[in-house]
């Protein structure tokens, strides 16, 4: 699903216009992205939470130069799921969407 998608879906079941849809879908993201990169973790409850992870400093390679390098420490944005959320997918999906099923 895409957020074209979604737009679409949530502007069907509310009844509201995608144009106001993907405004507020929009801001949501906004203020998200605002939060997490201020340092301040979302969380929602019986979805999810969306938060920053700390990555340690840790030596890497670069191919072409066959070298060691240092990549330092630094954050990235994760979701984590609500417990609810996970149960709900755990009990209705039963194959993965790119997955074939084989006879």
């Amino acid at each position: 699903m895409r957020k074209a998608d979604l737009v679409a879906a949530i502007a069907e079941k509310t009844g509201v216009q995608k144009v106001d849809v993907l405004v507020t879908l929009e801001s949501f993201f906004k203020e998200v992205k605002g939060s997490l990169s201020q340092g301040e973790n979302v969380y929602v409850r019986g979805f999810g939470s969306f938060v920053i992870k700390k990555r340690a400093q840790k030596v890497g390679r670069h191919i072409k130069e066959n070298k060691a390098i240092v990549i330092p420490e630094h954050y990235i944005p994760a979701f984590k799921p609500a417990k609810v959320f996970v149960e709900q997918v755990k009990e209705n999906v039963t194959t993965a969407p790119n997955e074939e099923k084989i006879d």
